[in-house]
């Protein structure tokens, strides 16, 4: 009998809002989902729990955890404490320059990862959660990024060498925050179980450059964040 097996896409998942929604585009896509959380040194575990929460919700067939330890290089608000995470900041001051919470080369080692995966697997596609738009001051989120490192994909492995290159699949690479929460919310993914937060705890900070975006975004989008803040920024009246 033929085989009705879907076709498999690798999906780089943080347990963020945007990996989490990224995750939910590669099923409406029709691929069945294997996903790739790694634990790079970051400050916390937190989100590791929300990855393994948002695998199994979506119903990834695989939720594969690796380690690749930045932190033994520092250099990131992320991976050193001796850094601070910036906090109580406006879009304004987000957007001057790549802040101290970027992590040196973090997706080109997260995408080699996902590559060496999807070609061991025979996945067709690799889904990242980058966004350019609404504030990334990353240089690594950027799509000349993304189609480079594809480029690179379809020279340096077996499949692309024989045809059959490996695709970065980034849905939200050109969304506002606003634009991903209803996404998120069409494609009903339990947005209760992410977490964006830079900080480790209990509940998010609702301070740092992450949670304020969030936040903006859910706002922006005229919905509740379900998510449980230690502080929420006051909306400004309108005189």
């Amino acid at each position: 009998m033929p085989s009705h097996r879907k076709a498999l896409a690798v999906v780089l998942l943080s347990g963020g809002l945007d990996s989490a929604t990224a995750a939910a585009c590669a099923k409406r896509d029709g691929f069945d989902v294997l996903a790739l959380t790694v634990v790079y040194g970051q400050r916390h575990a937190r989100e590791l729990t929300s990855a393994r929460a948002v695998a199994r919700a979506l119903g990834a067939r695989e939720h594969k955890v690796v380690e690749a330890p930045l932190d033994r290089f520092g250099g990131s608000a992320l991976t050193d404490p001796r850094i601070k995470v910036p906090r109580g900041r406006n879009t304004s001051s987000m957007s001057r320059s790549i802040p101290a919470t970027y992590v040196p080369a973090r997706n080109t080692v997260f995408l080699a990862l996902a590559a060496a995966y999807a070609e061991a697997r025979g996945a067709r596609a690799i889904y990242i959660g980058a966004n350019a738009i609404d504030y990334s001051g990353y240089p690594d989120c950027r799509p000349e990024f993304l189609r480079a490192f594809e480029r690179a994909l379809a020279r340096g492995t077996k499949t692309g060498v024989e045809g059959r290159p490996i695709r970065i699949k980034a849905p939200l690479l050109r969304k506002d925050k606003a634009s991903i929460v209803r996404l998120a919310a069409r494609l009903k993914v339990p947005i209760q179980r992410t977490w964006s937060c830079y900080l480790g705890g209990r509940v998010a900070c609702g301070t740092c450059d992450s949670c304020l975006l969030r936040l903006k975004g859910f706002r922006e989008a005229g919905k509740t964040d379900p998510v449980v803040y230690a502080a929420r920024p006051l909306r400004r009246r309108k005189r």
